[in-house]
Order: structure tokens, then sequence, then C-alpha cells
């Protein structure tokens, strides 16, 4: 099948406007030695990371998240009065409610849209894009906000050297609009959940199971909890699985592609990945050295990165690929229309 082609009477949706976030306070490989047992040189072979940014105290998800938005309708020229829907994709909301998406229409002046939280961690950004897309074809709407925004330093025990290496704080949005007539944008997407994985990269505290108490603050409930080596197995196995899986579907092969934007969890994972595709590294974007893991921003900053790197273009075939705690796994198709 020719991934372009679609019956006329269904909307297409594209990607109109990207813009990102990352607060500029910087941890560094070397702050983190003398904080915890590690070395720069172990991080950056395990991991591919030599630094990340993280929020100052007070700073939430909704605030970086704001500005992640604010810079992408600028770009387009769009105001948040035109916006008529926002999803959030985040583990990290500022409290459990009201939604995030709630608060960042407010602070950004969205005074006609709606909106939702969407939690599921590290894929939360291609889940929340896919949302947004259907509101975009079934003509529901003309412009849905999709953000991806975490603030994992909240969470985060900095006296657990096997997660507080991983994770960083950024957020990512871009803006869905009805294709013109000529593109193609969003294609095809493949998601899976697999919660026999849940117990290997998770937060216990703080839900109705075991809500807040004196006792999960001592037991540290409320930092994420993970099994690196089930989680890094899985997500080496998945994240080519799917990825291989949906370009069948749609009778695309890697060397057709113009650009892999992968979830930046580990450069292992996303390195063997492209080899599985049979991909050229100039076409593999990856910036998890700059930024480390930022669950469901990691996908909008890495177009970012793309795009500052001159290594995206209007019309060029893009897959997007993440796997995440639940266990959670998904994939992407479009072309670039930006």
């Amino acid at each position: 099948m020719n991934p372009d082609q679609r019956p006329k009477a269904l909307l297409r949706a594209k990607i109109s406007s990207l813009g990102t976030y990352v607060p500029p306070r910087v941890l560094t490989n070397a702050d983190l030695e003398k904080m915890v047992d590690t070395q720069d040189a172990w991080i950056l072979e395990r991991t591919g990371i030599r630094e990340r940014h993280l929020v100052d105290k007070g700073v939430a998800t909704s605030d970086l998240a704001v500005e992640a938005a604010r810079r992408c309708l600028a770009k387009r020229g769009v105001s948040p009065d035109e916006v008529e829907a926002i999803i959030i994709a985040t583990v990290t909301p500022d409290m459990l409610f009201p939604a995030t998406a709630c608060l960042v229409q407010n602070k950004l002046g969205a005074h006609h849209a709606w909106g939702f939280d969407l939690s599921a961690a590290c894929c939360g950004f291609v889940y929340a894009l896919q949302v947004g897309t259907k509101l975009i074809e079934t003509g529901a709407h003309k412009k849905v906000l999709v953000i991806g925004a975490d603030v994992m330093s909240s969470i985060i025990d900095y006296t657990d050297r096997s997660t507080c290496i991983i994770f960083g704080d950024g957020a990512g949005a871009v803006l869905l609009e009805p294709a013109a007539e000529g593109e193609t944008g969003m294609i095809d997407f493949m998601h899976e959940v697999d919660g026999s994985g849940g117990e290997f990269l998770y937060m216990p505290g703080g839900g109705s199971l075991h809500p807040p108490s004196a006792e999960t603050v001592a037991q540290k409930m409320h930092y994420v909890h993970q099994d690196g080596q089930a989680v890094y197995k899985f997500a080496v196995r998945k994240m080519s699985e799917v990825t291989e899986n949906l370009l069948a579907r749609n009778g695309v092969e890697g060397k057709d592609l113009g650009a892999f934007i992968p979830h930046q969890a580990n450069r292992r994972i996303i390195v063997s990945t492209a080899e599985r595709l049979g991909m050229d590294s100039s076409r593999v974007i990856i910036n998890i050295d700059r930024f480390g893991n930022t669950t469901a921003g990691t996908i909008p900053l890495a177009m970012q990165t793309a795009l500052e790197d001159d290594r995206l273009h209007k019309g060029q075939l893009v897959l997007l690929a993440s796997v995440g705690a639940g266990y959670t796994v998904g994939a992407c198709l479009l072309r670039w229309e930006m």
C-alpha cells in the first residue's frame, strides 16, 4: 500500500508547528559523581547521557508545557484563542486534579479550548499525537495542541544511582491541523500495551492503592522504581518489533525514511533498532546526551534537534517510536509537512 493514499472523503491531519522548552539549569555527569556512587564514563557507556536539564524548586510541569506551547503557536502565528483542544501527555502532573491541561489552558489563555491529560509514560507523546490526529481527521477540530511534558526530577530519588542518572525535565508541543491539498501528514500508527510489565517500572505511592502517608514517604514509594535489566530487554525487542511491523504494513523500508525519531531512553536501544531497520546513522535523531530521558518530552525535543541540525525537511517520511512503563509501546509513520 502506498503510505500516502487514503480515501478522499477522510480528512488528513498534519503537524503544522513545533515548540520546545527545557529549564536552564543543567545537571552533568560530573555533578552526579559528587552526589552518588557513579562515574561519567559508566553513565555515558551505558546510556549515552552526558547531562540533563532540571527545573528549579517551584517550577511545575504546566510551566514547561505553557512555554513550549507558546513557542509552538508563535511559530505558526496562531493565537491561543484559536486552539480548540489541548492534550497533555505526562506522568508528572502538577497535581492529581485538576488535570494539567486545565492549568495550561488557563495560563496559556486558550479560552475556547477543552482538554485532558493522558498517562502513558514514555509513550505518552505518540499516544496523545494519535488522539489529536483523530480529532482532526473526524472533522471535530481544526487546531489541536498536543504537548509532551514531564518534570521527572520531582519523582526521582537522587540517592538511587540506577534512576537518577537517567531522567531530565523538558517539554515539547506540536500543533495539529488539517493537511492541505497535496499534503499527506499523519499516515499510520501501531500501539500496544503489556500490563504484565507494570511491576518493572512504576511509582507505587500516591494513588488509591497506596495513598500518601508518613509510611509511604518513609519507604520512598513516591519515587520511580525500576528493574533496569527487565526494562532494557523488553525495550530492545519491542522497539524493533513495532517499527518493523508498522513499516511492513505500509510497504515502507528503513531506506525510505528521511528520519527516525525515537524516544530517548537509552542510546543502545536506539542504535539497535536503527540497525534492524537498516538505517544510516545520519537519519537517526539522537540527543539523549544533552537532555537525558524527559519521558513524554523526548520525541518533540528530538524533532527540534532534527530541525536545528537541518535533518528534517518537508516531504520526508518520518518514523516515531517509543517504549515505556506499563509496558506501553507505540510507533507512528508520518510525512513531515513543515
